[in-house]
């Protein structure tokens, strides 16, 4: 008999709450499996319609605490955002076999869908997948061997594991299936020590003294797509100190968008300014600077100052934010809703972010670039040697983004085996180590710069030889498995098999 409709909502939205709170600002990264699990066990023995509802349920409850921060741009936006990135969540639970082989299908089905939910639509939104919960947890190291997506199908293979665990020492479970369960549990844990010691970049060839520079400053305000002219001079005071310092950087990195122009930057007061400043300190400064197209259109670019005054590189942001730096089918959206906020289109870069600068080469990864391992993978494989995040995260009023941003630096370091240092106008400003480790931290608002050596790189991680297809072809079978099993069982109690009678 199935379940009241109270018996699969109230677990369901519960399962999605605990995989939320395992992110930051939350951290508390060991719920993501109990709720992995609870979702897992309240699949058992639905019917496709009622898997459909508890993933979506799921999918709610994880999405309207993961990304909260979306309110401080249009509460009824951040509604339909929860509502459409919940289905993904549904189509997961309803490609998971509800008896035989639910373990590998819903680890399988899970990590394909967070895949999918990363790239589809409008580019992907992976921000608030379960894998930045991991940030903080002992399963990190496995992003070497598989990015995001591997720590993404620990975190549900995990869930499986310790559901059907539950279920046996409560005698429920059939021996069989525990099993199966408890191979997928032990996987997670081989996988997770195997992460440990997976290769990490290898050892530093040189380092470097490097300076994120946080010029402070209040939050959530709602120019999206420009800086303002206060962060320019917050960075420009920020700064002065270093051309004192004992021994002074080499490299200098300030925020994204702290330079607002309508004319080339070489010719511009502030590229003026900066291109003295990069003299003055005898290092390269790299600064975020938005570049005014017409009535309609921006550039958001990182440019590069030589310790001579030159500019010596330009980077085009690639993964532009949907409804933040522009809005995909303005025509048809402006029918809907007020599209005041983002009154221009940011222009689309391309190419691998990676920076030849007179220090070292670098891989630059603008702001919302970091959520998305394949731009760090794209330019450690061109030859960065170091990742650099010039990020704006000021027009959120919370630290949910900030501090998901930051798991997100964690993630990506560890992935590409390679030091990651940001720089945010407000907070947060890091620096990571190739392991992981966050070495230095700002606070949110407050003026700061951190300084210090970074180790640079050139050996390769297991995810940076081979990406997302390894994890993303054992998915793809964990889901054939699962719908094998369950039409072997379907076979075999339609021919009155005992075995397979539904429990």
């Amino acid at each position: 008999m199935s379940p009241r409709r109270g018996g699969v909502a109230v677990p369901s939205l519960a399962a999605g709450v605990l995989l939320a709170l395992s992110l930051p600002p939350f951290g508390a990264w060991p719920v993501a499996f109990v709720g992995a699990a609870l979702l897992y066990w309240r699949l058992g023995g639905l019917r496709l319609g009622a898997r459909l509802l508890a993933g979506w349920l799921a999918g709610v409850g994880c999405f309207a605490i993961g990304l909260f921060w979306a309110v401080d741009f249009n509460w009824y936006g951040a509604v339909v955002l929860v509502l459409v990135e919940a289905v993904f969540v549904a189509l997961a639970a309803a490609a998971t076999a509800p008896v035989r082989g639910r373990a590998p299908a819903f680890v399988g089905a899970a990590t394909l869908l967070e895949a999918a939910r990363q790239s589809w639509p409008f580019g992907g939104l992976p921000v608030g997948g379960v894998y930045l919960g991991q940030a903080g947890g002992p399963l990190l190291g496995a992003a070497r061997l598989g990015g995001p997506l591997l720590l993404t199908a620990l975190v549900f293979g995990g869930g499986a594991g310790l559901a059907e665990l539950a279920g046996r020492l409560r005698r429920t479970t059939g021996g069989g299936r525990a099993g199966m369960a408890g191979a997928v549990a032990g996987g997670v844990v081989v996988v997770g020590g195997a992460g440990a010691l997976a290769p990490d970049g290898g050892p530093a060839v040189a380092t470097l003294g490097v300076a994120a520079v946080q010029g402070g400053g209040v939050r959530g305000f709602t120019e999206l797509e420009t800086g303002r002219a206060g962060d320019f001079a917050a960075e420009l005071a920020a700064t002065e100190p270093l051309v004192w310092a004992r021994p002074r950087p080499d490299l200098v990195l300030w925020p994204e968008d702290v330079i607002a122009i309508g004319v080339p930057v070489a010719t511009s007061t502030p590229g003026r300014l900066v291109s003295a400043l990069a003299v003055r300190l005898r290092a390269t400064v790299l600064a975020g600077v938005t570049v005014l197209v017409g009535t309609s259109r921006f550039r958001n670019e990182i440019v590069a100052w030589g310790p001579d005054g030159r500019i010596v590189g330009v980077f085009e942001k690639v993964h532009r934010v949907p409804f933040g730096e522009y809005v995909p089918f303005r025509g048809f959206f402006s029918h809907l809703a007020s599209l005041a906020a983002v009154p221009r289109d940011a222009i689309a870069g391309h190419g691998t972010g990676l920076m030849v600068t007179p220090e070292a080469p670098v891989g630059v990864l603008v702001s919302f670039e970091v959520f998305f391992a394949g731009r760090g993978r794209s330019s450690v494989r061109a030859g960065a040697r170091l990742l650099v995040v010039p990020t704006n995260t000021s027009s959120y009023s919370s630290e949910q983004m900030p501090s998901q941003e930051v798991a997100a630096d964690r993630v990506q370091a560890v992935s590409e085996g390679r030091d990651l240092v940001q720089a945010s106008p407000t907070g947060y400003s890091t620096f990571v180590t190739n392991r992981g480790v966050v070495t230095r931290q700002s606070g949110l608002s407050e003026r700061a710069v951190l300084s210090g050596p970074v180790e640079l790189r050139r050996g390769a991680t297991v995810y940076e030889r081979f990406g997302d297809l390894p994890v993303l072809v054992l998915a793809g079978l964990g889901v054939a498995t699962g719908l094998a099993a369950e039409v072997r069982q379907r076979r075999r109690a339609g021919a009155g098999h005992p075995d397979g009678t539904t429990p």
